[in-house]
């Protein structure tokens, strides 16, 4: 059975991006769902194997906080001894085991994973059924709705199989592969999903307001949404989203409250092996549309420790 989630608003896996920091930010700000960035089922294995040796466990690979729950890992990989095997190394630290058919990326697509996986209906059963039988733990899907503008419906087998094969719930981004993320997400293909599944359907695509998140809600239908690029620097975006469901009202935030925020974000990080380079970009994300940004951003561009990009952020604060 899926956990209950507390709101209706998730955080979407973002490579580089849902870290554990601005994860526990985001659940702080309202998240029903987090999801850890999509990890390589073969990198499981391999630094399982070397964590063992080491008396650690799978924990100090994919880092997490016991405040994120209800907390979702999100795998990727197409061999199906190594999926079942990276699956029950994973499952004991995790609520739901979530499994990627929807990056786009080149180098995913090419290693038959990911978005790729969608012309693959055959192999694409066998990867659910392999997941759903390996663990005791819900599997969720998340897929994309094509590959080309020619399939762009792929999603409809894709859900079917799901479905039968015990998939508890679903999320769609209703782009194609190639698309990336270009163009505008087609809400009417998550409406499609929803009145021909009866399992949960979570709304993915072009949320960066709360506005769109009602309006994704009251015109597809969809249980949930989930919201990626709208959450970058943006942690208020669920508390704000939740508000709005509830009193159609939000309170909005200053570019001081987001700097705040930031600083925040980076006290948290000291807990986890974040790299200095994703440090940064969040840095870069938490001051978009600030008057000044681009020239801020210039210099944190250049900042080669915390120290020196705290500094940075310090006099930001001070002129804003």
């Amino acid at each position: 059975m899926l956990p209950k989630f507390s709101t209706q608003a998730f955080l979407a896996p973002m490579a580089g991006v849902s870290d554990p920091a601005l994860r526990l930010q985001c659940k702080q700000m309202g998240a029903g769902l987090v999801v850890t960035e999509f990890t390589s089922i073969h990198s499981i294995i391999a630094k399982e194997k070397q964590l063992k040796e080491n008396m650690q466990t799978i924990q100090e690979f994919i880092e997490y906080s016991e405040e994120e729950r209800p907390l979702s890992v999100q795998l990727f990989g197409s061999d199906l001894v190594a999926l079942e095997k990276a699956a029950k190394i994973v499952e004991p630290y995790f609520d739901i085991i979530d499994y990627n058919m929807g990056c786009p990326a080149p180098h995913i697509t090419q290693q038959m994973a990911g978005g790729a996986l969608l012309q693959e209906v055959n192999l694409t059963q066998q990867i659910f059924s392999t997941l759903v039988n390996a663990v005791k733990k819900p599997v969720t899907l998340k897929i994309r709705s094509g590959v080309t503008n020619a399939s762009q419906y792929l999603f409809r087998d894709i859900a079917e199989i799901a479905e039968d094969e015990g998939i508890q719930m679903i999320t769609l981004h209703p782009r194609t592969v190639s698309q990336g993320y270009s163009g505008n997400a087609d809400w009417k293909m998550i409406k499609e999903l929803k009145e021909i599944s009866s399992i949960p359907i979570v709304g993915n695509g072009d949320i960066t307001t709360p506005e769109d998140a009602k309006e994704m809600l009251d015109y597809t239908g969809c249980d949930y949404v989930m919201i990626g690029r709208g959450a970058m620097g943006n942690p208020f975006l669920f508390e704000q989203i939740n508000d709005y469901l509830k009193t159609n009202s939000y309170h909005e935030y200053s570019f001081k409250d987001r700097l705040d925020s930031f600083f925040d974000y980076m006290h948290l990080t000291a807990k986890y092996k974040i790299k200095f380079a994703n440090i940064k970009s969040q840095a870069m994300r938490f001051t978009k549309g600030m008057k000044g940004g681009s020239k801020l951003r210039s210099k944190i561009t250049i900042s080669k420790n915390i120290a020196e990009l705290e500094k940075i952020m310090n006099d930001a604060y001070s002129v804003s």
